[in-house]
C-alpha cells in the first residue's frame, strides 16, 4: 500500500487520540510528504542532517537512528528530539555509557526482547520490539518456525 495514503487515513481515523508518523524516512521530500499527510513524527534508520533539519522545519518530532556517540552528537546538533539506537545489541550498558555524554532521550531498537526490555527501560525512554516478539507469538500460537 501507499504509505502516505495510509498515514493520511490513520491520521483521519485517530484524530488527536493517537500520534501517527513514519519510519524508515530517508529524504527531506519524504518528510514533507509525511507532514502533508498529517504525520507528527519521523523515524530515520540513520543520522541524516538534511532529514533532521527538514523534520524540524515541518514542525515534526525527529527520531533519527544512530549507533556511535559521534552520530548522536551530529543528530543532537541538527535538532533531533530523540535518538533511536540501532542496533541496541550491545546492551543497556552501552546505552548508559552513551548517556554520559549524550543528553537526548534514547530509544533502543534491534536486539531488544522480552527478557532484556526491563533493563533497557532503566536507561532508555522506550524500546522498539519487532521480530523478537512477533516471531515468538507466531511460534506459540501457530507452531511457526523461521527455518
Amino acid at each position: 500500500p501507499d504509505p502516505i495514503k495510509t498515514i493520511a487515513a490513520a491520521v483521519k481515523h485517530c484524530g488527536d487520540r493517537q500520534m501517527v508518523g513514519a519510519g524508515t524516512v530517508l529524504t527531506p521530500e519524504d518528510v514533507r510528504d509525511v507532514a502533508a499527510a498529517g504525520g507528527k513524527f519521523i523515524i530515520s534508520p540513520n543520522t541524516d542532517v538534511d532529514v533532521i533539519k527538514e523534520t524540524k522545519k515541518c514542525g515534526l518530532i525527529s527520531i533519527p537512528g544512530f549507533f556511535t556517540a559521534s552520530e548522536g552528537f551530529t543528530a543532537q546538533k541538527a535538532g533531533a528530539d530523540y535518538l533511536k539506537l540501532f542496533p541496541a545489541s550491545l546492551g543497556p550498558g552501552y546505552v548508559k555509557d552513551l548517556k554520559a555524554v549524550i543528553k537526548l532521550p534514547i530509544m533502543a531498537v534491534g536486539g531488544v526482547n522480552a527478557a532484556n526490555t526491563p533493563e533497557f527501560l532503566k536507561v532508555c525512554c522506550g524500546v522498539g520490539i519487532g521480530s523478537a516478539v512477533y516471531k515468538a507469538f507466531l511460534r506459540r500460537r501457530y507452531g511457526w518456525t523461521d527455518k
